[in-house]
């Protein structure tokens, strides 16, 4: 079986397969799918009509989404993990990421093994937006502070921001780094940068909305999310000037505020850092998006 390479021109094949299911998770997306070609090996192929990723380093292979498909077969699922133990020395590596949990019961029938990973917050807009009670005081303190104390442009993304925008990651990393030693925190900061440089590089291609905040004529914050389906968008990138107060708060409820077609905005998940989940939390979610992955029963 042969695998191919993903690139832009790949989107309306994706999107085709992609489509076929409402899917709430944020993974399911092209874009959200393309832009970790900056750290792997991301390759696909069509199997029995069923559309099949495969994330691959020097860690070995692995599924990044379950097959595409209405119908699921065994058999594809089979053929899945024949091609993951061709690139992997140590079988138990090959696995099968991000299944919902609408999906979940068909592997667990079939006989695999299944763990959870780590869910994704829904949170709704009008909470957002309305920023209304004492659940919501810090922010809304927060935003009320940056509107008094700065003078800013708020405007869509433009492709001769991306230098700016690049900059301003850096800037921010560096200060996440100097109150973070985490190693693994460290390493996701530098993985998310890999992967923001090739979003920037693609993105009139990738369906995203982006907006930058400018205080004084300075880049000082920038934002991307993309919808993942008719109810729900996704906040995939945030980042601001960390000495700015109040910034965060402005930048993201501007935002959701423009997003009228959505009742909720998915904040992705928290990776397991307490850091995360803590910010996270604070806009109270009304709820966590479940994901799995499956293995062979054999091979735990």
């Amino acid at each position: 079986m042969r695998l191919e390479t993903i690139s832009l021109k790949d989107k309306v094949i994706f999107n085709r397969f992609l489509g076929k299911r409402t899917h709430e998770l944020s993974v399911y997306s092209f874009a959200n799918i393309y832009i970790w070609k900056a750290l792997f090996d991301v390759s696909w192929a069509l199997i029995k009509d069923s559309l099949c990723v495969f994330f691959r380093d020097n860690t070995g292979s692995f599924m990044y989404l379950p097959p595409l498909k209405e119908e699921l077969s065994p058999a594809v699922v089979d053929e899945c993990f024949r091609i993951m133990d061709r690139y992997n020395k140590n079988r138990e590596v090959s696995r099968i990421e991000n299944i919902e949990e609408s999906g979940l019961r068909w592997y667990q029938e079939k006989g695999y093994l299944s763990r959870p990973k780590f869910g994704e917050y829904l949170c709704t807009r009008e909470d957002l937006t309305g920023l209304i009670g004492n659940k919501f005081k810090s922010q809304r303190a927060a935003y009320n502070q940056f509107i008094k104390n700065y003078g800013y442009q708020y405007q869509p993304y433009l492709e001769s921001d991306k230098e700016a925008c690049l900059g301003l990651y850096s800037e921010w990393m560096g200060g996440r780094e100097a109150n973070n030693p985490d190693p693994v925190y460290r390493g996701m900061l530098k993985d998310s940068f890999s992967a923001l440089k090739i979003l920037l590089e693609a993105y009139p291609y990738l369906n995203l909305e982006g907006r930058v905040v400018r205080v004084a004529g300075k880049m000082r914050g920038f934002t991307f999310g993309f919808a993942i389906n008719r109810e729900s968008f996704c906040i995939l990138y945030e980042v601001t000037d960390l000495k700015v107060r109040g910034l965060s708060q402005f930048i993201f409820r501007q935002f959701c505020r423009e997003l009228e077609n959505y009742r909720f905005i998915n904040i992705m998940d928290d990776s397991g850092l307490e850091n995360l989940k803590k910010t996270k939390f604070s806009y109270r979610p009304r709820r966590l998006v479940a994901s799995y992955i499956v293995l062979r029963r054999d091979h735990l």
